[in-house]
């Protein structure tokens, strides 16, 4: 079953749709959605290495464009739909507090969670809720997801053949730690 999902997403990374899908995924993930677009980032530099920039380029802007959003959610909709959301990862209880001093330390936390596993939704959400000061929120995120992207497609790019020899030798073990990176992140929101 791994191996199969493997195989379709090295295709779909390869064909005319894995753009759309990625900016898709990466403007989804920066707002609501789970899954981070490393899912298909991976794949389509290492189908097409010669289009790793294009690659994080499209990435960092829909997932900054998907911040943005987020942040509208936080700004706009707080009561209807970002406090669910902060209730499904556990941070409603905490909000009086955290906004307290999320503006003084905003920027830092969009920076980290724009370069980790944390999932960055939760602080675009917070940032839109807490008032944080758009253009402090856009430059940081501009600059977290930019170079996340812009490193792992550089890395791909660079040791492409080598890494993906590996993938597909250990997928098992690959997708076992990729998850654990993924569950990681929200652990990590939910005991914050």
């Amino acid at each position: 079953m791994l191996r199969s999902l493997y195989d379709r997403t090295m295709r779909l990374a390869g064909s005319r749709r894995a753009m759309p899908a990625l900016a898709a995924v990466s403007f989804a993930e920066s707002s609501v959605f789970p899954i981070p677009p490393d899912v298909l980032l991976v794949p389509m530099v290492l189908a097409r290495p010669e289009r790793a920039w294009a690659i994080a380029g499209l990435c960092t802007l829909a997932s900054v464009a998907g911040g943005l959003f987020g942040y509208w959610i936080g700004w706009a909709l707080f009561e209807t739909v970002g406090r669910p959301l902060l209730e499904f990862y556990g941070k409603a209880g905490h909000f009086g507090t955290f906004a307290e001093t999320y503006n003084a330390w905003g920027a830092w936390a969009v920076l980290i969670a724009g370069l980790t596993p944390f999932p960055f939704k939760v602080i675009t959400i917070l940032s839109g809720a807490t008032g944080l000061d758009l253009w402090v929120f856009l430059v940081a995120s501009v600059i977290a997801r930019g170079l996340r992207f812009t490193v792992a497609a550089g890395l791909l790019w660079y040791f492409g053949a080598p890494i993906r020899d590996l993938i597909e030798r250990r997928l098992g073990l690959v997708f076992t730690l990729a998850v654990a990176l993924l569950f990681g992140g929200f652990v990590l929101v939910r005991y914050l």
